[in-house]
């Protein structure tokens, strides 16, 4: 059976000289014989200190995945110079391309394209014992101390300052709110799914 853990929760917030500190959360999926670390983020400190408290080094992670291509959710993968990369839809060995749709490639972890936040944005969804864990980088923002994330109007009301598409945006929320238990968001919490009575 898939488990997911959370490395490094996510964190954005503004700081009084002008400057942004933004990390994502960092995921990881093990599978049968996989383990799959998304997002890496920013912050190697945290992400090396998370994987060695789970007796893992580099060499340990079967491949990374990226949810979309924001800077703060992909420059560790400096960390992990000889490891291929994939995202919705192509996985990068070195020079070559090779392209899959629906699924993870060997998995059963669903790709779900969510555009909105970023137009490539795709989260994944996991079966797990507790039920559909659903990795949305950034389809749910927020700043440190201000996740909503208590009922589905919170959540699809949720202004986004970096949208690109607030159409396609709610479109996304609305698809991961109905297939998903439990939502692990780019930045802060991972939290129950909020569904209607």
């Amino acid at each position: 059976m898939n488990k997911v853990t959370v490395l490094v929760e996510g964190y954005a917030h503004p700081n009084d000289d002008g400057s942004y500190t933004a990390s994502p959360t960092a995921a990881l999926i093990e599978t049968e014989n996989k383990k799959i670390l998304v997002d890496p983020g920013t912050n190697s400190e945290k992400l090396l200190e998370a994987l060695k408290a789970k007796n893992l080094n580099v060499a340990d992670i079967s491949f990374i995945y990226l949810s979309h291509y924001h800077p703060d959710h992909f420059l560790n993968i400096r960390l992990f110079p000889n490891i291929d990369i994939y995202d919705g839809g192509i996985r990068w060995s070195g020079d070559k391309e090779y392209f899959y749709t629906g699924f993870l490639p060997e998995t059963d972890i669903e790709i779900l394209k969510t555009p909105g936040h970023s137009p490539e944005d795709c989260a994944l969804l996991i079966n797990t014992k507790d039920g559909n864990v659903c990795i949305a980088p950034d389809v749910f923002w927020w700043e440190d101390g201000k996740q909503n994330s208590d009922t589905i109007d919170d959540l699809l009301n949720l202004v986004d300052p970096f949208a690109t598409d607030t159409v396609a945006l709610l479109k996304s929320r609305r698809l991961i709110i109905e297939k998903s238990d439990f939502i692990i968001p780019g930045h802060g919490k991972m939290f129950k799914t909020p569904k209607l009575i």
